[in-house]
């Protein structure tokens, strides 16, 4: 069946003269071939072999046109892929001796059998055929096999090539790939179907790890097959992660001080940023759930600043913004400290620029998913569509929002200690976020007060503008009165700031009159309406009934809870206010003279006219129109 015996086997002839090296390189292991001195003296690079005419004429089609004239008995072989360690052991096949056929030497057997054109034309069961069919039984079935012998062709171009070794290879590790996923997920449906208990799994990214043996160019050639075969993107994403890390691992920045350290730094740097943009450019299709790990993208953008000729964004840099962007919600602190590019005329320790596109192209989607949702509720009415909330608290776009501001914060304190930070920068990062991505402002408030204290040296005009980010309203308690006794902080701030605690604190003990009353009468009022006649449910459609009655229930639970729990202590730092005012600073006449105003507005804010009515309606009016009072009474 023409199968070649695998092992190392003793020679058939055991002759005086044998073939034999050159005196200058010569193998480890002789094998004798017959009495009869050799005719023909091959040379293999700076190899040469004495041998004979007639055993490689009668099986080789390239040497029998080389010594179509009788008295040539010299010729050179110059370019025979695989070198003189291939041409031995074609040579041996020549004179009929059995050769190991193997993974390792595959390759160069194969391509020694296409160079020396030694096929059925000339002799029956020829190395070629030999070759093709080791290939077909062994090699093609097996992803890790193919790998290697892939990898055994880099050195082997363009003969392996022109032979259609690398295609092939190529498509069989694809088709095995995606054939291993279909008997995976057959097998767990099995395991789902008949209930028996699912067997361990063999990760289906076992062989990507191979892949590392491999030079850029096959590897990008991999990947693209098994993407167009429609492997899994998770698995796609894990190989690469796997290539990355291997591929960079050597490649360590050194001295730049030193001459020759430098030249080497440019030339990992070059090898690093190719690596880098052909990582990016195999990536899968961005969604806003990717399978690919938001650090993984921070590290690659990292990377490619780091290794930029220049600060200008280039297509490999915009995509990683992107792709970051859109699954910003699942970043960390770490993800977006981005150091800055050395190369650049900023002196800053991070890429602020960056950062702004990369929180931009959030908004931007969230702003899209506003539209569509928009456009879904006109064309769609129904049930499911006015039962699930999109802005409500738990939703998955509001909490995506709170990640994405709390991350901002964070980032703003972090940067914030950067001594060569601007002012404008700060602010336009403070300023980037809607109002609603805030429910409290007291990562903000710490962000400000640490870039205060590392630039106390700043314009008046810049201190407040910086302190115009913070909604005084959204403060905590806690953050309330530190900004009271903050110094760094304008005197409008403070002053502010206490303003609003007050009304806050007139709002809280006119809740306590009768929440309970109050929360009853507005649910009294809205029910009926649900379930009354046609003429009362005909002014309100259901959708937006139901939709009106959960927003305001819900506030209304979550108002009455929160100042319940912190009416006792509003009430103690309702007065230790004045005292500490007074205490702080005995001689300053402007927090005398607001403690005096402070106390004029009782007046204004009377318990009379907060006093709830037994009809709901009223008593729901008054709560929302004292509300719109106190959030637009100060700019």
């Amino acid at each position: 069946m023409g199968l070649v015996t695998v092992g190392e086997l003793k020679p058939a002839f055991t002759g005086k003269r044998g073939f034999r090296l050159n005196s200058s390189i010569r193998h480890a292991s002789e094998w004798p071939i017959s009495d009869v001195s050799s005719d023909l003296t091959v040379q293999v690079g700076s190899s040469s072999f004495c041998l004979h005419k007639f055993p490689l004429v009668s099986r080789s089609g390239k040497i029998r046109k080389l010594l179509a004239d009788p008295k040539i008995c010299n010729i050179c072989l110059s370019n025979a892929p695989g070198g003189s360690e291939a041409f031995e052991l074609a040579a041996k096949f020549c004179y009929g001796i059995n050769i190991e056929i193997n993974l390792l030497n595959i390759a160069k057997l194969r391509c020694a059998s296409h160079y020396l054109e030694m096929t059925e034309d000339f002799s029956e069961d020829n190395l070629a055929t030999k070759t093709e069919h080791f290939l077909k039984e062994t090699i093609f079935p097996s992803i890790s096999n193919s790998i290697i012998v892939l990898h055994h062709c880099e050195t082997l171009i363009p003969v392996s090539e022109d032979l259609n070794l690398v295609n092939r290879l190529i498509i069989a590790i694809a088709n095995n790939a995606c054939k291993e996923q279909l008997t995976s997920g057959l097998l767990k449906l099995d395991y789902t179907f008949s209930g028996t208990n699912i067997e361990p799994e063999t990760p289906l990214d076992w062989w990507g790890k191979s892949l590392a043996i491999l030079n850029l160019d096959f590897f990008q050639t991999v990947v693209s097959a098994v993407k167009s075969k429609g492997l899994r993107q998770d698995v796609i994403s894990k190989i690469l992660i796997s290539y990355t890390n291997k591929s960079l691992q050597g490649l360590m920045v050194r001295d730049p001080k030193l001459e020759k350290d430098r030249v080497l730094d440019v030339e990992c740097k070059k090898k690093q940023r190719l690596i880098v943009e052909t990582i990016v450019r195999l990536l899968p299709t961005q969604g806003r759930r990717s399978s690919v790990p938001m650090a993984f993208l921070s590290s690659l953008l990292k990377m490619v600043i780091a290794t930029s000729s220049s600060p200008s964004s280039g297509s490999c840099r915009s995509d990683l913004e992107r792709r970051i962007g859109l699954q910003l919600d699942q970043a960390i602190l770490e993800d977006v400290l981005i150091p800055i590019n050395p190369n650049g005329i900023n002196s800053t320790m991070y890429d602020i620029d960056s950062i702004l596109r990369i929180f931009s192209i959030f908004l931007n989607l969230d702003e899209d998913d506003d539209e569509e949702e928009q456009h879904h509720h006109r064309q769609f009415r129904d049930e499911t569509e006015m039962i699930y909330d999109f802005d409500s608290p738990g939703s998955p776009k509001q909490s995506s929002i709170l990640k994405v501001s709390k991350l901002m914060d964070n980032y703003l304190a972090e940067i914030a200690m950067d001594p060569n930070l601007t002012t404008s920068k700060f602010i336009a990062l403070a300023e980037l976020l809607p109002d609603h991505a805030r429910i409290i402002s007291d990562g903000l408030y710490r962000a400000v007060d640490i870039y205060l204290k590392v630039h106390p040296n700043i314009k008046d005009s810049e201190r407040y503008r910086l302190c115009k980010t913070i909604d005084s309203q959204k403060l905590s308690q806690e953050a309330c009165s530190h900004a009271a006794q903050n110094e760094r902080l304008p005197v409008q701030m403070a002053v502010q700031v206490l303003y609003f605690e007050q009304i806050r604190l007139r709002n809280a003990m006119s809740s306590s009159i009768g929440p309970t009353q109050f929360l009853f009468s507005s649910n009294c009022h809205q029910f009926p309406q649900r379930s009354g006649s046609g003429a009362g449910s005909g002014a309100i459609s259901p959708r937006d009934n139901y939709a009106s009655v959960r927003r305001e229930n819900r506030e209304l639970k979550l108002e009455v809870a929160r100042m319940r729990m912190r009416l006792t202590d509003l009430e103690k730092d309702h007065i230790s206010i004045k005292q500490e005012l007074v205490k702080s600073n005995p001689g300053t006449k402007l927090f005398k003279s607001f403690a005096k105003k402070i106390s004029k507005l009782n007046s204004l804010f009377s318990f009379s006219s907060l006093k709830p009515s037994f009809s709901g309606k009223a008593s729901s009016e008054s709560r929302f129109l004292f509300q719109r009072k106190r959030r637009h009474s100060v700019s």
